[in-house]
C-alpha cells in the first residue's frame, strides 16, 4: 500500500477520533499530515485538493443544525478541512517551486 495513502488514512481516523475525544495538538499533526500527503499527490489533482479544503473549513458548521449527531459531524469535517488545508498548501508551495526554481 501507498505511505501517503496510510497518511490519509491515519487523519481520518484522527478525525473521527478528535470528536469524541480532545487532544491538545490535533490540529497541529492534522496539518502535518496534510503537508505530508499533499507533498505525495499528483499535480492533476491540485484543484480538487483546493476545493475539498475550501468547502470542508467554510460548509462543515452547516452540520450543527442537525440535532444530537450535528456537533460530531460538525468536528468531524472541521478536523478533515484542517487536514485537506495542509495539503492544499504544501501543493501550493510545490507548484510555486517547480515554476520559479532556479
Amino acid at each position: 500500500m501507498n505511505p501517503f495513502k496510510l497518511i490519509g488514512w491515519a487523519a481520518i481516523a484522527l478525525c473521527v477520533v478528535s470528536a469524541f475525544m480532545s487532544f491538545e495538538y490535533t490540529g497541529l499533526i492534522l496539518v502535518l499530515l496534510g503537508l505530508a500527503a499533499g507533498f505525495g499527490m499528483a499535480t492533476e489533482d491540485s484543484v480538487r485538493v483546493l476545493v475539498s479544503a475550501l468547502v470542508l473549513t467554510s460548509l462543515s458548521s452547516a452540520f450543527n443544525h442537525i440535532p444530537e449527531v450535528g456537533d460530531y459531524l460538525y468536528k468531524i469535517f472541521s478536523a478533515a478541512g484542517v487536514f485537506a488545508s495542509g495539503a492544499a498548501l504544501m501543493m501550493i508551495a510545490r507548484n510555486v517551486w517547480t515554476r520559479y526554481k532556479p
